[in-house]
């Protein structure tokens, strides 16, 4: 058994403050009976967040920063035939102006349809096409594109750009000028289309932007036995929600633990990765002593555990 945790632990000030206010009794008891078997140190700037980084570790891939194949995996997943094809994921999104900054809204808060979906899909896939890109639509919000010139291509995960300024999370690499220049006309075309009229009449965000990421060739998933993700301390550690997020700790903390927890007094294989904003951190079943050594007497300290994060 392993357990992945993505945003188990915050950077902002209102986050830490919550993660110091917050009982994670099953994480408590479970602490003194892992040891460490990886970290994983970065920062807050990375294209490719912790977990993400943990993900592909444990699916055996290699890749550079902003180069983690994960659209080619879901076209794998899709049904399609990744082939030799450099693949990238494009999501539709909404670009909020402020005064001295363009941010990128959550996707999920667009509220878009499968069939608003279509329509747009079907608007802009000819501006790619005429370019020699590929394009299949495999979700609502998941449109995959494939072109030689995402091999080598390193772009900004989305978790990484939600909330946040665009500008320092663009690619900027001369392999991206094609790739601009067509989403400069389709920002055009969206601005233009009815579709976009509709929804602001019905108080919802345009879709003015379509974010790339997860591009490269399609690398085989190496099975990971037991492993599970939970993600449910995303949404609010993304909206900077943090009595939401602290009430998704507790609620993770008290079902998705004790099977851990139990696991490992039975003395099984089992595994707890936690990711936060820089770093990542695996713990494995083990001797307590090497606990000891990794994190001194304050082993059952949550909250200092997770702020090294």
């Amino acid at each position: 058994m392993h357990l992945l945790v993505p945003f188990a632990a915050a950077l902002s000030a209102a986050g830490r403050r919550s993660l110091r206010e917050l009982a994670l009794p099953q994480l408590a008891a479970l602490l003194p009976m892992l040891a460490p078997a990886g970290r994983d140190d970065g920062d807050e700037w990375s294209l490719s967040p912790p977990h993400e980084r943990a993900l592909a570790r444990a699916w055996g891939w290699r890749g550079a920063d902003g180069r983690l194949p994960f659209a080619a995996q879901a076209a794998a997943c899709a049904g399609l035939a990744p082939g030799d094809l450099a693949w990238g994921r494009l999501t539709p999104v909404h670009l909020h102006l402020g005064t001295e900054q363009v941010s990128l809204l959550d996707p999920q808060a667009l509220q878009l349809d499968d069939a608003q979906s279509a329509v747009l899909y079907d608007a802009l896939a000819p501006l790619f096409t005429s370019e020699g890109f590929v394009m299949h639509r495999t979700g609502t919000l998941d449109w995959l594109v494939a072109h030689d010139s995402l091999r080598e291509l390193a772009t900004a995960s989305l978790d990484r750009v939600i909330g946040r300024h665009i500008e320092r999370w663009l690619p900027g690499t001369p392999a991206a000028r094609l790739l601009r220049r067509v989403q400069n006309e389709a920002q055009m075309l969206l601005y233009a289309h009815p579709l976009n009229d509709e929804r602001e009449a019905r108080e919802l965000p345009r879709v003015s932007s379509l974010w790339l990421s997860g591009c490269g060739l399609h690398q085989p998933a190496q099975p990971a036995p037991g492993l599970v993700v939970d993600e449910r301390l995303r949404g609010p550690a993304l909206a900077e929600d943090w009595t939401a997020w602290a009430a998704a700790w507790r609620a993770l903390d008290a079902q998705a633990l004790p099977a851990l927890r139990a696991a490992a007094e039975a003395g099984d294989d089992a595994a707890l990765t936690l990711c936060g904003e820089r770093n990542a951190l695996t713990l494995r079943v083990g001797p307590r002593s090497a606990w000891r050594r990794w994190f001194g007497p304050r082993r059952g300290d949550v909250a200092t555990l997770l702020e090294t994060l």
